[in-house]
């Protein structure tokens, strides 16, 4: 009945009269709506003020604590081409285990012997040098016996000048007293002549004080003579001294000059040999790159170069390892916003992709299959994905995370801040408000 007419049939027609008006009508069932709605209400009244634990959501994976243990790749730090693999993708290996052999694909490098002949060329330099030093000790030998040779024939020169001038000094004398003698002859002659004018000396006596005279004049040219021989003898003891110190400052000289040759010799071949030294260090080490070996114990996970042959370059990945021995943590991200609100040291619990969970975000205690963990370190730059990066590592004081936990998996985490009550927690959210803000009760103590 559609009920057009603008007559109510309800006021003619009594319906709880008929069967089916008498279950409809009954006043019974209002009773239980009632008491069920104010049941409703009071209930809904008290969950209003229930404590409510604020948090912040991310969504992260599982690493590690530390940086190397984490998986990484290893590289060649040279160019060359595979030759042969020694491992299989999965099999574990051990800190110095090799894992794979690399041919040489440089020609300056290809000769089989080239460490041995480098090693030659260093001896032979070597040898070089132990020759210059020889050669440089006889020169100080030589120089040494030249100093001592120019002393010695400088101090025979010195002392045949000493014996001139005391010829000269003697000469000198003599010739004084031949100049005396020479005098008194001639004063003796006048005298002998002048007596035999006047009759009183004979003509025997003046010829005789004559030959006396003329001796006396040859002997004063003779001593003359000495004389000047005895001045030019000092004028050759001079020169002499003058000849040895210029010929043997000349030897002297040429020797040094030959010694300092030899040591600059001597420093040229000794930086070859430091040239070829550094050369063949380089070259052995070169060839224990050419096995590549495990730096650490682990898995090999994927060989990134697989094909025997296949060249590379320097610094290229090859393969990639998984370190045997790691400390899980999570890293997960969080919004620009809530980044104030996170401490390192506060708790957090995490969720891990594979293990099931029921989880209450603001009731923590009675979450089923989380675990419990404390931020360790908080990235200062925002990452590439516009969040900031958290780094969690497992509570000591919670339970053990699961042993078949592996790097990568993917983890949801929830960082515990404060208890408020739900009616806030809801208003909060209706008008888009953050979390509040507080500090740790560390740095409150700090503080005072």
């Amino acid at each position: 009945m559609l009920n057009i007419t603008k007559n109510s049939l309800h006021e003619n027609v009594d319906l709880s009269q008929f069967e089916a008006g008498k279950k409809v009508f009954h006043k019974r069932h209002y009773k239980y709506l009632n008491l069920f709605l104010k049941i409703f209400a009071v209930i809904g009244l008290i969950i209003l003020f229930l404590p409510w634990t604020q948090t912040i959501s991310g969504t992260g994976s599982v690493t590690t604590l530390t940086p190397d243990q984490r998986p990484q790749t290893i590289q060649s730090p040279i160019p060359g081409q595979i030759a042969k693999w020694y491992v299989r993708e999965g099999e574990f290996v051990k800190k110095g285990d090799t894992i794979l052999h690399i041919a040489e694909i440089k020609s300056e490098y290809m000769d089989p012997d080239l460490v041995r002949r480098t090693g030659d060329q260093v001896k032979a330099k070597s040898n070089s040098l132990v020759s210059y030093d020889e050669k440089i000790n006889a020169l100080n030998q030589q120089i040494t016996a030249l100093q001592n040779e120019k002393q010695l024939k400088l101090e025979q020169a010195r002392n045949k000048l000493q014996q001139a001038r005391l010829k000269t000094q003697s000469d000198s004398i003599d010739l004084e007293a031949a100049k005396t003698n020479l005098s008194i002859a001639r004063t003796q002659y006048e005298r002998t002549k002048k007596l035999q004018q006047e009759g009183l000396k004979a003509m025997t006596d003046v010829e005789e004080k004559r030959l006396k005279l003329q001796e006396n004049q040859a002997k004063l040219l003779s001593q003359e003579n000495k004389f000047i021989a005895s001045r030019n003898d000092i004028i050759n003891a001079r020169l002499e001294l003058n000849r040895i110190e210029a010929e043997y400052s000349d030897k002297i000289a040429k020797a040094r000059s030959d010694r300092s040759t030899a040591m600059s010799m001597r420093y040229d071949t000794e930086a070859e040999v430091s040239k070829l030294e550094n050369a063949y260090v380089n070259y052995d080490i070169r060839d224990e790159l050419y096995f590549i070996r495990a730096p650490q114990d682990g898995y090999i996970n994927k060989a990134l170069i697989g094909g025997i042959g296949e060249t590379f370059k320097e610094g290229e990945k090859l393969v990639s390892i998984m370190p045997a021995n790691y400390d899980l943590a999570v890293e997960t991200y969080v919004k620009p916003l809530d980044l104030p609100l996170l401490h390192v040291g506060e708790k957090v619990r995490v969720r891990f992709d594979g293990w099931p969970a029921i989880v209450f975000s603001g009731w923590p205690n009675v979450s089923y299959g989380t675990y419990g963990a404390e931020i360790v370190a908080i990235e200062n730059y925002i990452s590439e994905n516009g969040k900031y990066r958290v780094l969690l590592a497992p509570d000591p004081d919670g339970h053990q995370w699961p042993e078949a936990l592996r790097v990568g998996s993917g983890a949801n985490t929830l960082a515990l801040l404060e208890d408020v009550p739900i009616w806030y927690e809801i208003w909060r959210h209706l008008n888009g408000f953050p979390p509040n803000y507080y500090s740790p009760e560390s740095e409150n103590t700090g503080k005072q």
